[in-house]
């Protein structure tokens, strides 16, 4: 009698796109990442399969996928890949954004949702928030008093005043105080989220990836870049213990930090070090400069090619404002329209189209394909907020698409993810969302914007830009001609 032979059934993976000997789909990738996939999953499906060189990755691309994995299989998907770039700059994944799945994570970010962004600490940063838009909007009015319709960038103005609210909730200082001044401050910036968003090659060609990047130089501009970081870091957190130091009423994240090593209690694993005040710093510039001040300049940008918008979202804030002077954190809550144009902004350009990508753990299902363990797993959140399946008219800019609509971007609706959701979401949420209302509420309510002379609605170049940052900016600056209006 024969024996019989069982054989294990196939594994159902999710379709793949073909590949290329050696690279495997790593051509397909573009230099827009997010929307080529897009792109690819109008053939292959919201689940599909791409081969990295020796890394498997699944790139999820509607709603009821991405939740799935971010809520249904959260825990088997909530760790993150070895990336060469983060373990560097964060000092062996000592942050919280790019540390794996495990109990040192867990404790880290249990510190820095408690203690950094509770919704708490953020109001208590409100005087230091309300100053730095004061001065953005002082800064306009003097270019307005002085060039009478002459367009003012304000992109730079916008990444001007995050980059120091920002710098000054984390060191209780203002650029002034420091050897940095904001350009050199963001160039730093951009130069790290370059270095860690960049390709690199270690990552997909063991043994022989490390020549490639030796010879492209990103292991030396990563090393340049942790070394700047690193000694403006140490500087700053030792003029902090300094005794000596004159202290502001408020403390500033450092601050806080400083205090919990002190007290070292009811932290468990994560006994901090300076070291991993250096890493959560990292993450408050990655997190906080860049994407704040993209979304305002995305939303203004929208605004300013639907004058009908503007016009409706100006006269809302100023009837509710009044003679005031200017828009505060009490009044948020009373400009309905203008949250619905933020929500709008955050779907149609998320400031990460990409969600950092996340490591799976353990097998799991998604839409019945099989995930295996140590899959690298990426959420399209520009894709699924472009999704004809969900939204009418995806690629228009219409804020009474949420009007009467329950759908929010706090991780609960997977329509909606620019700050990801379960273990994963940003925690800085309730910091980040607080600057862009507030931020683009005063840019209304203060001057009337106009497109520079001989511009029409669509000659405003809305490209995005294609680069190796995290975060996705517009392409060319935005330039508008601002008019200060009567009541401000």
């Amino acid at each position: 009698m024969k024996r019989r032979i069982s054989k294990k059934p196939n594994k159902n993976l999710p379709p793949s796109p073909p590949k290329l000997p050696l690279i495997g789909n790593l051509h397909q990738f573009g230099s827009l990442p997010h929307q080529s996939l897009w792109e690819l999953s109008k053939k292959y499906g919201p689940v599909m399969l791409f081969q990295l060189r020796n890394v498997p990755a699944v790139v999820i691309s509607s709603a009821e996928a991405a939740k799935e994995v971010l809520k249904v299989h959260d825990l088997e998907s909530c760790s993150r890949p070895p990336l060469h770039g983060a373990r560097k700059l964060t000092y062996n994944y000592l942050d919280v954004a790019f540390s794996p799945y495990g109990e040192y994570w867990r404790e880290i970010r249990k510190i820095c949702v408690v203690e950094l962004f509770s919704m708490k600490r953020v109001q208590s940063f409100e005087s230091i928030r309300e100053e730095e838009i004061t001065n953005m909007i002082n800064s306009i009015s003097r270019h307005s008093l002085s060039s009478p319709n002459s367009p003012v960038d304000l992109t730079e103005k916008l990444f001007a005043f995050t980059a120091s609210f920002i710098f000054r909730i984390a060191f209780g200082t203002s650029f002034e105080g420091t050897d940095f001044n904001r350009n050199k401050f963001y160039e730093l910036v951009h130069a790290a989220e370059a270095t860690m968003g960049g390709f690199c090659a270690a990552e997909y060609f063991p043994y022989v990836g490390w020549i490639v990047d030796w010879l492209s130089g990103l292991n030396r501009r990563r090393e340049k870049v942790f070394h700047q970081l690193d000694s403006f870091f140490q500087k700053v957190v030792d003029e902090h213990l300094n005794p000596g130091r004159t202290k502001s009423q408020q403390d500033d994240i450092i601050d806080v930090l400083l205090k919990i090593i002190k007290e070292q209690s009811g932290f468990g694993a994560a006994m901090l070090t300076e070291k991993n005040i250096k890493a959560v710093l990292l993450n408050m510039f990655l997190g906080g400069v860049d994407t704040s001040a993209i979304t305002m300049i995305w939303g203004m940008a929208e605004l300013a090619k639907k004058p009908s918008v503007m016009k409706k979202a100006q006269e809302e804030v100023r009837n509710i404002i009044g003679n005031k002077g200017s828009v505060t954190l009490n009044d948020i809550d009373k400009l309905q329209y203008l949250k619905l144009i933020v929500k709008e902004t955050f779907r149609l350009h998320p400031a990460g189209p990409l969600l950092l990508p996340r490591e799976s753990i353990s097998r799991f299902e998604v839409n019945g394909y099989e995930i295996e363990p140590k899959t690298l797993i990426q959420v399209n959140v520009w894709g699924i907020g472009r999704d004809p399946k969900i939204w009418t008219d995806p690629d228009e800019f219409i804020p009474e698409r949420f009007m009467d609509s329950a759908i929010d971007f706090k991780g609960q609706h997977f329509e909606l993810l620019p700050f990801g959701s379960g273990r994963r979401i940003c925690p800085g949420i309730y910091m980040g969302t607080t600057t862009v209302e507030l931020g683009l509420a005063n840019l209304l309510y203060s001057f009337d914007w106009k497109l520079p002379d001989g511009m029409k609605e669509e000659d405003l170049n809305m490209e995005e830009s294609a680069g190796l940052s995290l975060s996705l900016s517009k392409r060319t600056p935005l330039e508008l001609v601002p008019k200060k209006h009567l009541f401000a």
